[in-house]
């Protein structure tokens, strides 16, 4: 399997694992899983012959690690970004002080009214490291990257979990936590959303 393929069975297994299952009739349990020989077996009734081996390859080397088998290997699951309604494994964790949100400078007004809102997600998706957060925001347009008030929000009874591919979750991001951020390596200050 080529580079090419594997980053088009990414996105399709994205597609399928986390927003359109129905697509090659498959169900998703409340957890978000589907037994592997089930999605191979309807993968390949819907024109898409993928192995085994190829689903591990995608899995094991995914640089974002989207996606996890089960302990005994005979299911998977996206690990987030659901639009379907499932229901996380993840217990909730006291997150750092300061996490952050990459997204595209033109939805900036709204989100210094509304906040951050998990769209058609099940949650506000947060990263622990502003260079990661600037890679998200360049996949929206031109990024901007926002400092979440993290311990502020939790002392507040906000709930933030913690995927195993160190995504960081929460319900809302309301906008009196958010500040924008600067590049650590240029100053390390914020301004005001």
């Amino acid at each position: 399997m080529n580079e090419k393929e594997a980053r088009q069975l990414s996105k399709f297994l994205s597609l399928i694992l986390r927003h359109e299952p129905q697509r090659i009739g498959l169900s998703l349990d409340t957890a978000g899983w589907v037994g592997v020989d089930e999605l191979l077996g309807a993968m390949q009734a819907h024109g898409k012959t993928v192995t085994r081996s190829q689903l591990d390859f995608v899995v094991a080397n995914n640089d974002k690690r989207r996606f996890a088998f089960s302990e005994d290997g005979a299911r998977i699951r996206a690990q987030q970004g659901h639009s379907v309604e499932i229901e996380y494994e993840y217990e909730p964790i006291v997150p750092p002080v300061t996490l952050y949100h990459g997204t595209a400078t033109r939805v900036l007004d709204t989100i210094r009214i509304e906040g951050l809102r998990r769209m058609s997600r099940s949650h506000v998706h947060l990263s622990g490291d502003y260079d990661t957060a600037v890679k998200v925001g360049m996949r929206h347009g031109k990024p901007v990257v926002l400092r979440v008030d993290a311990a502020t929000m939790h002392a507040e009874g906000f709930a933030f979990f913690k995927t195993p591919n160190q995504v960081w979750l929460v319900d809302a991001v309301p906008p009196r936590y958010l500040t924008e951020a600067n590049a650590p390596s240029t100053s390390p200050a914020t301004r005001p959303m």
